[in-house]
């Protein structure tokens, strides 16, 4: 006789979890409540709820952050994509983001708002305070150029940013432990430099520099990763 299995208290508050965030209760990039507001919402105590967020990061869905709270990170669990990503070169991962980023930040620049441009500005401040860890300076990288792709106004380049952003992570980690460049200012001012393009509604400047500053990391990754050895 087959034997059934029946869910825990950690699997059944993950599952309730997991239907609130594909509800559209929390964004991506979105700060989920704490353990004391959560618990009761879902009918457990603090240590499931722990437990619940714990399967979820494992998942891909959820990431902690040390000192800060729980966060979004994707939409839906990690799939059979992660062996694609595992398999892609560092630099097919960036010919990847110039295809979606490069016309939604066009886009952003015809399409944007003024609180779209709030935001944008909000997360191009964050991308250059959070300069210590590199799992942090992806993380909040990935957070400036997502609200560049939600001020498009497109929803599938959007969903599209979304689904690729949590199985890309890990590559981009890659790039940085790999080129070992440490976050600058010059960086950071292309980065402002886009953001003036979308302020200008300048979609020309707004791709363009979108595309350069892509290609140039897929060109220096490119020849750092012809140049180790085999």
């Amino acid at each position: 006789m087959n034997s059934v299995h029946r869910e825990s208290l950690a699997e059944q508050a993950a599952r309730l979890l997991l239907d609130r965030i594909q509800s559209g209760e929390w964004a991506v990039g979105q700060k989920l409540p704490g353990e004391t507001t959560l618990a009761p919402q879902l009918g457990v105590g603090r240590s499931t709820v722990r437990e619940a967020i714990r399967e979820l990061a494992g998942r891909g869905v959820l990431t902690s952050r040390q000192g800060s709270g729980v966060f979004v990170h994707a939409l839906a669990p990690v799939d059979d994509w992660d062996a694609l990503v595992t398999r892609a070169t560092i630099a097919s991962i960036l010919e990847a983001r110039i295809a979606i980023e490069c016309e939604a930040a066009a886009l952003a620049a015809e399409r944007r708002t003024e609180h779209d441009l709030t935001v944008v500005r909000a997360a191009l401040a964050l991308r250059g305070a959070e300069r210590g860890s590199i799992g942090i300076r992806v993380d909040t990288d990935t957070a400036f150029h997502r609200s560049i792709v939600v001020a498009s106004h497109n929803d599938i380049l959007t969903d599209l940013f979304d689904t690729f952003a949590v199985r890309s992570r890990e590559a981009m980690v890659q790039m940085l432990e790999l080129s070992r460049a440490p976050a600058t200012d010059e960086d950071q001012r292309i980065h402002a430099d886009i953001v003036d393009a979308l302020e200008a509604r300048d979609a020309t400047a707004a791709k363009e520099l979108s595309r350069s500053h892509l290609e140039s990391l897929r060109r220096d990754i490119a020849h750092q990763e012809h140049g180790r050895p085999s």
